[in-house]
């Protein structure tokens, strides 16, 4: 059945939906030898040869889902033009083409998702899916309320009004009399280049540290810089419908014994009578 070339590519591992339409626009996606140009152009998988940059992509790889923690100054792509180390870097073993999904910028550190899942990386990637991507932001000072709830209902940033957020205190770090620093948690809908550095750079407050805790509902805070595992089918699946997991059910408490029924003699109890 013809499908969209986007979502072909994007099935088979090789590239986000939006990825794949990129390189669509560039002229790098060829169907049985033609180059295409145009989004809406329709393809049938199992019968077309579809290549992006000369390489054919037709085959669908079995998708993976890895979930790592960055460290500072690791670019979050694929490659690097100028030779840093890249999350592809830090990822061993993998034989599937993976990609990251969404971007975490240079000096920051925290959680990224790699698969070759288009579908899953167009969720998670897109804010129309309702994908929160959750922040532990220390920034220099101690901003007033007022410049937070200003945050939160949304600035202009680059000439576009950022969507609103939710940005909660977690802690100052002033001792003595000393302002200090603040400690911010940030839930954000969207995820413009350095969104969240910018933000708080605006109010006068600028970002000294910035970690990326949560990506959907997904998080791991004993995931160690540098390391990495693979997701598991709940919480794929939990990122596939945005669901945040279910608290354990508690359990309840053990009735006591009513106190009606008499030890171990197994006499009723009768009625006394009043003399």
């Amino acid at each position: 059945m013809p499908e969209r070339l986007q979502k072909i590519i994007a099935h088979a591992g090789f590239a986000s939906r939006r990825e794949a339409e990129v390189m669509i626009r560039e002229g790098r996606v060829t169907v049985n030898g033609r180059v295409v140009t145009e989004l809406g152009t329709k393809a049938e998988a199992t019968h077309d040869a579809i290549k992006v940059d000369g390489k054919l992509i037709t085959r669908a790889e079995p998708h993976r889902y890895i979930l790592l923690y960055k460290p500072r100054e690791v670019m979050t792509t694929v490659e690097d033009p100028q030779g840093r180390r890249t999350v592809i870097d830090l990822v061993r073993g993998v034989r599937e083409r993976i990609y990251p999904v969404g971007r975490l910028d240079y000096q920051s550190e925290g959680l990224v998702l790699l698969t070759n899942d288009g579908e899953l990386a167009h969720k998670v990637s897109h804010p129309t899916n309702g994908s929160v991507k959750t922040y532990n932001v220390k920034v220099r000072g101690v901003p007033e309320q007022r410049l937070i709830d200003k945050l939160q209902r949304g600035i202009t940033l680059d000439g576009k009004r950022t969507l609103p957020c939710h940005i909660e205190r977690i802690r100052t770090t002033g001792r003595n009399g000393d302002e200090g620093n603040s400690w911010f948690e940030v839930r954000l809908h969207e995820g413009r280049t350095q969104q969240i550095r910018k933000m708080f750079q605006a109010m006068g407050h600028p970002v000294t540290k910035l970690k990326r805790v949560g990506i959907g509902p997904i998080a791991d805070p004993k995931l160690t810089p540098g390391v990495w595992r693979e997701l598991t089918k709940s919480e794929v699946k939990m990122l596939a419908t945005m669901k945040e997991p279910k608290p354990p059910r508690q359990r309840r408490a053990a009735r006591p014994k009513s106190r009606k029924k008499t030890a171990a003699t197994g006499v009723k109890r009768g009625k006394v009578r009043r003399s």
